[in-house]
């Protein structure tokens, strides 16, 4: 006869090694003095088994009946239920041991010889800071598109809307890795397409204008500050790399002789490595700065650690000498250089190009080594170092042209 709600819930043990009371289908209520056990005797490979059920009250009549059906549907499949169920154990005892931060300290590791230190710290900080407060504990095979959302959107709420969709994209790369060494089925990041705020192109501010760029180069050469933030302050504008390959420059990249830096392909956007030909105003800086700094890492290191200097530094120079971020920024040293050297200079657009890291192919669309028409480039940085030099002092200035 079926076992009732009530029984279930009133019946006691009667013997010391406990009472079965079957249910059908092979599934017994087993009383004991230490409680109730639901239980399912089977046969499999000509073997006889039993399978836990479950604990009563936790499992209820109901709840103990649908898992015996889903272990005879198992049987009927050819599949042992015992093993099914430990099977099942064990994966969920994995998933719970691969939580999203210890799979993203794992991808962290594994990119960490592609990049360059400065986008590593970037990358990690903001899974520390921004995602891991929110799913970092969470078996990554578990947490589903609105787990991320709710953490990218709060990146979102503080209007870092470019940050957001960076963190998202980072997150993406992870889950993609969670696939690819069998720890989620997909990157779940996919569903979140158009679910954050569209980020507004802009353009860095600039200044293009000679007599502006005279009175910004006055400025500089008047700012008053910690050493390698000013050395690094003078160099922007004579060697116009972008704003990190400048404050993660190392030593040993650097051949003051030679006249020579050599950005390596990590470090640069495009993964080529960059010649910059150092002008004879920026050996002078680098050689001034070297007493100060030579025995460590970074030509600019922090004041704080001896890590490299702060993404801000530039700018908060920039700012404290009276220039609005709609104004000029550390980036806009590139557009500065690549204005003037072309529309008042009339230096080759090719050879501004090449110094800028930018892709330039030849006419058979091969693009051009490192090293291509280097003493032309050096002679052109040579020029527009000089002519930087006669704007600060307030000489030979001359306007774009249309420009009053």
């Amino acid at each position: 006869m079926a076992l009732t709600d009530m029984f279930v819930r009133q019946v006691k043990p009667t013997k010391p090694a406990g009472d079965k009371h079957a249910d059908g289908g092979n599934m017994y209520l087993l009383v004991k003095e230490s409680g109730k056990y639901w239980r399912m005797d089977y046969r499999y490979i000509d073997k006889r088994k039993t399978l836990a059920l479950g604990v009563y009250p936790a499992v209820s009549l109901a709840q103990a009946r649908k898992r015996r059906d889903d272990a005879r549907k198992l049987l009927a499949d050819g599949i042992d239920p015992g093993q099914a169920k430990r099977d099942d154990k064990q994966t969920k005892a994995i998933a719970s041991a691969h939580t999203f931060e210890s799979v993203a300290r794992q991808w962290l590791s594994k990119v960490a010889a592609s990049r360059s230190a400065s986008t590593q710290d970037k990358v990690t900080a903001w899974l520390e800071h921004d995602v891991f407060p929110f799913i970092g504990s969470m078996p990554i095979s578990t947490i589903k598109p609105r787990d991320v959302l709710a953490a990218v959107q709060k990146i979102e709420a503080r209007g870092a809307i470019d940050s957001a969709h960076r963190v998202k994209q980072v997150c993406g790369q992870i889950f993609r890795f969670g696939v690819a060494i069998g720890l989620v089925e997909r990157d779940v990041t996919a569903d979140l397409r158009g679910a954050l705020s569209a980020v507004v192109k802009s353009n860095h501010a600039a200044i293009t204008e000679p007599k502006q760029a005279g009175a910004l180069m006055r400025a500089i050469f008047d700012y008053n500050g910690y050493p390698a933030a000013v050395a690094a302050l003078k160099l922007a504008p004579l060697l116009f790399v972008r704003p990190g390959e400048l404050r993660t420059a190392e030593w040993a990249e650097i051949d003051l002789d030679a006249a020579e830096w050599r950005i390596p392909a990590i470090k640069m956007k495009m993964k080529v490595e960059h010649l910059v030909p150092l002008c004879v105003q920026a050996v002078a800086i680098l050689r001034g700065l070297h007493p100060m700094t030579g025995d460590g890492k970074y030509v600019f290191p922090s004041l704080r650690s001896k890590a490299c200097m702060s993404e801000n530094t530039i700018n908060a120079a920039l700012r404290g000498m009276g220039y609005a971020k709609e104004v000029m920024t550390g980036h806009g040293f590139r557009a500065m250089a690549r204005t003037i050297m072309d529309e008042v200079l009339g230096e080759r657009v090719d050879l501004i190009e090449h110094q800028l890291a930018h892709a330039v192919k030849d006419v058979n669309g091969r693009a051009y080594n490192r090293t291509a028409h280097l003493p032309a480039r050096r002679e052109m940085m040579q020029r527009w170092a000089d002519y930087l030099d006669k704007l600060r002092i307030g000489a030979d200035v001359i306007p774009l042209r249309g420009v009053v």
